[in-house]
């Protein structure tokens, strides 16, 4: 890690055993975190500190902002995606191997929530409010997408009807209005709207093409954030692994590309902002 990547905006990429560390928006390569087995989902929490999920080993990291020395080491089975409670500062994580969505509090885990008809947990993310939202899979031999809501101040994971189709279950975050989800079989975010039980769509940013198979999405602001194996040609780049940035939530054709430090296919995607912003 770059000595002064501290004082930087910096956007962090998930490739399979490690962590590559940009300037954002810049996309200047400044380090890379190593020592994951399956570095997945991230998350960032008010002090500009990074979570990345492992889910080979079940642990989840947190660095502080552009520094390479884990703060905590925590665990769980599964851990795939996670989020940041806004009026808390508790961290969900997300069971991809099906065990619930844990809740840690100051680093302990506190409570474990599950709903029979989910198989897997794959993304997660709190609205403004510290309502918790959750996307997964039924169980094999139905295989159909599933939403659900763990309200604030409620233990119950309660399911929300879409009004979407969505093929497989891609990641979740808060847009400031809506909760945005992506479908990792077309590359799409739908703006969802909850209300009770039940969602529904009110928008959605189509991305370009070559965005398909993403596995998470990154709001910042009025850009959305991407990352994805190149199976054909992702722009100019003709083979491994892409960034790309897109207007949100208008979409379109990547307005940038980042190349440079990536290998085998990107899983997840966060920027931390320098603490003095």
């Amino acid at each position: 890690m770059l000595p002064d990547a501290s004082t930087q905006d910096l956007l962090y990429v998930s490739s399979h055993s490690w962590v590559s560390v940009y300037t954002y928006p810049q996309g200047h390569l400044v380090g890379k975190l190593k020592g994951f087995d399956l570095a997945s989902g991230q998350c960032v929490d008010s002090s500009s500190n990074v979570y990345v999920t492992d889910y080979a080993t079940g642990r989840i990291y947190e660095f502080p902002h552009g520094g390479r020395k884990r703060l905590k080491i925590l665990f769980m089975s599964g851990a795939n995606s996670c989020s940041i409670d806004p009026t808390t500062g508790n961290l969900a994580v997300a069971s991809l191997g099906g065990t619930g969505v844990y809740i840690f509090e100051n680093g302990k885990l506190t409570a474990k929530y599950k709903n029979s008809q989910f198989y897997s947990y794959y993304g997660c993310a709190y609205d403004a409010k510290g309502n918790l939202f959750i996307d997964g899979m039924t169980r094999p031999g139905t295989g159909n997408f599933i939403f659900a809501e763990l309200a604030k101040g409620t233990s119950q994971l309660e399911i929300v009807q879409l009004n979407q189709y969505v093929g497989w279950p891609g990641a979740l975050q808060w847009d400031g209005k809506h909760i945005a989800l992506g479908d990792q079989t077309t590359p799409a975010i739908y703006q969802i709207n909850v209300r009770g039980r039940q969602g529904t769509k009110v928008g959605t940013t189509t991305l370009g093409s070559h965005a398909l198979d993403t596995l998470q999405f990154w709001l910042q602001g009025r850009t959305v954030i991407t990352s994805t194996a190149c199976k054909r040609i992702c722009g100019r780049v003709k083979r491994g692994s892409a960034v790309m940035f897109f207007n949100y939530p208008a979409g379109g054709k990547a307005t940038k590309i980042i190349a440079n430090g990536l290998l085998g296919e990107p899983s997840g995607d966060s920027v931390s902002l320098a603490p003095s912003h």
